[in-house]
């Protein structure tokens, strides 16, 4: 009986110790871990990648829109697939990839294209083409006189006009007039000739004087940018008939590199050419002739360097046309009376049925090297800085 009550007794303390050995191990092996393993899983699932992906994808429908817009719309179909590669990697993919897409369409027309529009744009101010029929022209006004015809003289062998002195080419139908001016550029007259030609769209020939195309480079330009002819009237207005042959030629051909110089880009020189006084000596109309520069006299003189007045250089000119019917007309842009008298002038040709007449030259002048470099060495030559003087020197009190 003891045995036995014993050996109860005993099996009921081992059975005590292996309960409490159970619970002791029972927490690692309860499973909450595991149980609330799953509850953590949907926390991942709550960022709902297949969620966003499709509202980025109506963001991708509208991205060709402003694509559409652009200036380069071969570029349009690459789009797509660029911005369908990112997509399912990440939300922000999308807009990412059409971001990207845009600025090598738009860079070209920021900070480079502006770089590159100035040689394009110098070729139009540079290109400054001139007009061939002033009259279309979308700036002139309703009735312009305009340009009735343009001529293209091919200067080989230096041809002489102007019947004062040359009467081989009567090129000129009846009632039609060129226009020609000597002795600029020259401050304020020269431009305010300039202008009354463009108010009426008309075209004209200038004969420059090398010495004042250095002067005012700036007036010379707007000269040729009013698409008329630049031609030659010697270096500083000699009678070349009272020089040596050498001093002669190099009156002519310091005029020649010093117009060339003035103009720059901005225009082309055409090898027109007028002797001062039309003094004429033979030695030098060979040269112009081997050099394949025209030589211009003139039909109808206007005397305004004598005249002075406007009214008195209106009535000389259109006395003399009326009489001769046609006719290249020679006149001054440096003298002030003819800059008043040309608005006027133009009005009375339309009036009495002229029509203008513009001569080109078939070739562009070629200057000789020795005398653009001796033109480089003048002391008076601006080449230190050629800006404004707008931009140098400002009211500031």
């Amino acid at each position: 009986m003891r045995s036995a009550a014993a050996f109860a007794l005993a099996m009921s303390a081992s059975l005590l110790v292996l309960s409490q050995v159970s619970a002791q191990n029972s927490p690692p092996q309860i499973a909450p871990a595991p149980a609330l393993a799953p509850s953590l899983i949907p926390a991942p699932a709550l960022t709902p990648a297949p969620s966003l992906t499709p509202t980025p994808a109506p963001a991708a429908a509208p991205a060709p829109a402003p694509l559409a817009q652009s200036s380069a719309p071969s570029l349009l179909d690459p789009p797509p697939p660029v911005a369908a590669q990112p997509a399912p990697a990440r939300a922000p993919s999308p807009t990412t990839g059409q971001s990207q897409i845009r600025p090598p369409q738009l860079q070209p027309a920021t900070p480079a294209a502006v770089q590159a529009q100035p040689p394009a744009l110098a070729q139009p101010q540079r290109q400054a083409p001139p007009v061939a029929s002033p009259a279309a022209a979308a700036n002139c006004k309703p009735g312009a006189l305009g340009v009735a015809r343009t001529v293209e003289i091919d200067t080989t062998g230096g041809p002489g006009f102007g019947f004062e002195h040359f009467k081989q080419h009567d090129f000129l139908r009846d009632k039609e007039v060129v226009l020609t001016f000597d002795d600029g550029p020259w401050l304020n007259t020269t431009a305010a000739v300039v202008k009354a030609l463009a108010d009426e769209c008309v075209r004209a020939t200038f004969f420059i004087i090398g010495k004042h195309a250095t002067y005012y480079p700036e007036v010379l330009r707007q000269v040729a940018a009013g698409g008329h002819s630049v031609g030659s009237h010697t270096w500083s207005h000699q009678d070349l008939s009272k020089k040596t042959v050498e001093e002669a030629k190099a009156e002519v051909e310091k005029a020649v590199s010093a117009i060339r110089w003035a103009l720059g880009d901005k225009g082309q020189q055409t090898p027109f050419f007028r002797f001062p006084a039309l003094r004429h000596p033979p030695e030098l109309v060979t040269y112009l002739g081997e050099r394949n520069i025209a030589i211009f006299s003139t039909d109808l003189d206007s005397f305004d360097f004598k005249l002075r007045k406007p009214d008195a250089i209106i009535k000389a000119v259109m006395t003399k046309l009326q009489k001769h019917g046609k006719g290249i007309v020679l006149m001054h842009d440096f003298q002030a009376g003819t800059a008043q008298a040309v608005p006027q002038l133009l009005a009375e040709l339309k009036a009495g049925g002229f029509k203008i007449v513009h001569m080109k030259a078939k070739n562009a002048m070629v200057t000789l090297p020795q005398y653009d470099e001796e033109l480089a060495k003048e002391s008076k030559l601006p080449t230190v800085s050629q800006r404004p003087t707008s931009s140098v020197v400002k009211t500031v009190d």
